[in-house]
């Protein structure tokens, strides 16, 4: 199993960017999948998590800028980051819980992908 980020990158304050995750290998079901970012220096926190049913949690820092969806056919989960700040400059990582077979579950991370906000 494997998770796989990509859309990060450098933008300006104010600029948008979406990231998205694919799982892929053996899968038989997936339930919670979420977005994480670390900043140099700080421990890893989480952004935004969303359940199998659809069911969305922020953190305070970017509700109201942030959405996270989820494509189950694709087995794809997406961040859409809206109105980015300098603070928002951080690794962020994908973390799904996977069931690679019926009765059988762990979190699985992706690699990380880079986004700068800067002008």
């Amino acid at each position: 199993v494997q998770l796989v980020e990509s859309g990060g990158g450098l933008v300006q304050p104010g600029g948008s960017l979406r990231l998205s995750c694919a799982a892929s290998g053996s899968i038989f079901r997936i339930d919670a999948m979420g977005w994480y970012r670390q900043a140099p220096g700080k421990q890893r926190e989480l952004v935004a998590t969303i359940s199998s049913g659809g069911s969305t949690n922020y953190a305070d820092s970017v509700k109201g800028r942030f959405t996270i969806s989820r494509d189950n056919a694709k087995k794809t989960v997406y961040l859409q980051m809206n109105s980015l700040k300098p603070e928002d400059t951080a690794a962020y990582y994908c973390n799904a819980d996977i069931f690679p077979a019926r009765l059988v579950h762990r979190d699985y991370w992706g690699q990380g992908t880079q986004v700068t906000v800067s002008s």
